[in-house]
């Protein structure tokens, strides 16, 4: 367990990393994303083993700038720079669609991320930022510290858990999968 003292799961995640001395890359998979791809998982850590200058990566997923999703303040969106790395995210729309721009994508982010360990501990040295207060983001921390944040773009469209409605909706397609996958004389309680 760690310190209630904690702001946010970060704070937490650096905390719980003292007891790992030896691991230089770290991975937070947050509880909002139980369904999340195990291969999207090793990707990410590929990314940063590959990468020695990369200090930080997160994943987003395409949606159709016509989803309800979009809309929704629990559902957190991404704009990225042409090099992949991530310009902001919000949750509000973004972009916002004034015009039609035919082929401009817009990204769900993915509630997962990867760290190299020191600069995780330098990211919870830095009191929370304004954007990052406004938007309830943290990874807006770390954008206005000029930290680049590399996106991974996945083709895992698993939901994130939001609300009570959503946890709903979760546990249904979990008893659902579990019930599929099970042998005719077993039960799944």
């Amino acid at each position: 367990m760690t310190s209630t003292e904690h702001l946010t799961g970060t704070d937490r995640l650096a905390e719980a990393v003292d007891a790992f001395p030896a691991a230089s890359h770290i991975l937070n998979i947050q509880g909002d994303e139980p369904l999340i791809d195990p291969l999207l998982i090793d990707e990410l850590a590929k990314a940063l083993i590959d990468d020695s200058d990369l200090q930080m990566v997160t994943a987003a997923n395409p949606i159709d700038s016509t989803d309800p999703a979009v809309n929704d303040p629990h559902v957190v969106k991404v704009v990225l720079k042409k090099n992949g790395y991530a310009l902001y995210f919000s949750r509000s729309p973004i972009p916002y669609f004034r015009c039609t721009v035919a082929g401009l994508p817009v990204f769900r982010h993915k509630g997962i991320y990867g760290y190299r360990r020191d600069f995780l501990k330098k990211f919870v040295t830095w009191p929370p930022s304004p954007l990052e207060q406004a938007e309830s983001l943290e990874q807006l921390r770390a954008l206005e510290n000029g930290t680049n944040i590399r996106v991974i773009i996945t083709s895992d469209t698993s939901p994130g858990v939001d609300t009570p409605a959503q946890a709903i909706d979760v546990e249904r397609l979990l008893l659902n999968h579990a019930q599929s996958h099970c042998l005719p004389d077993q039960s799944f309680i």
